[in-house]
């Protein structure tokens, strides 16, 4: 159970932030108020929240789950692909440090974006991308290794259709893997249940379990329905403007 989560409120250069799609330019007061949503539905679900002013210096620095991993029992500050993001580390490190007495840190040369790594109970899934490099997969499976833990790596470089592992898959408990159809096949994914996203909602496989809810992205009924079907409870967010920045619902907090 989660009880706690760190977000930050976007920036008003959040439109400067990098991104890989074409879908317009994000309509700021639209973000503000897709933002609280989103920090409202985790109230719903029990979290305490740490809520952090915007921070100009990075313009996707609202995208707080690339910053940090965080395990019940240690914090892993990242170290992200993107040379323009790497700033962000330092400014939510001695936020993560209030909680955290035990910490780990990716180190040069290797990367890690925290959108490449999808926890499934002891196990993580760990994204080989153009964000997190073979290096910075090495230096985290050591890590969670040492924390007890097992990794094991996927690599996504070749797909052109997500930018992180976890716009892919989402872990959401009861074994169960939401998966989009195009990395469905994965031998790596046969002890789960899966969950298949269909090519026209695939967007909607970055969801998010928070306690006894799921979070998922708006406009999806094949994957809403199919959630309700299986026993979960969805709770519906409109993400329309952080998609149009390759954001997704996990990459807007850390959850711990």
């Amino acid at each position: 159970m989660f009880t706690r989560a760190i977000v930050r409120i976007p920036g008003s250069n959040f439109a400067d932030g990098l991104t890989t799609v074409d879908l317009g330019i994000p309509h700021f007061d639209e973000v503000l108020h897709q933002h609280a949503r989103y920090c409202d539905a985790l109230r719903e679900c029990g979290l305490s929240l740490t809520i952090l002013d915007p921070d100009l210096r990075y313009p996707d620095s609202t995208f707080v789950e690339d910053a940090a991993i965080l395990t019940p029992n240690a914090a892993i500050s990242t170290r992200p692909g993107a040379s323009s993001r790497e700033g962000e580390v330092a400014a939510i490190r001695p936020v993560v440090e209030r909680y955290y007495s035990r910490t780990f840190q990716i180190d040069p040369p290797g990367t890690v974006d925290g959108g490449d790594i999808c926890e499934a109970e002891d196990h993580f899934f760990i994204g080989v991308s153009h964000r997190t490099n073979q290096e910075g997969a090495r230096q985290l499976t050591a890590h969670l290794n040492a924390l007890g833990y097992t990794a094991s790596t996927i690599d996504i470089r070749a797909m052109t259709t997500i930018l992180h592992l976890k716009s892919g898959i989402s872990y959401i408990g009861d074994n169960t893997l939401v998966v989009m159809e195009e990395m469905a096949a994965n031998p790596q994914f046969a002890r789960f249940n899966l969950l298949r996203v269909p090519p026209a909602e695939s967007y909607a496989a970055n969801c998010v379990r928070v306690n006894r809810r799921v979070l998922v992205a708006e406009g999806f009924p094949q994957l809403h329905g199919e959630l309700i079907a299986r026993g979960f409870s969805p709770l519906i967010l409109n993400m329309s403007e952080f998609q149009k920045m390759d954001g997704g619902l996990s990459c807007l907090s850390l959850r711990f």
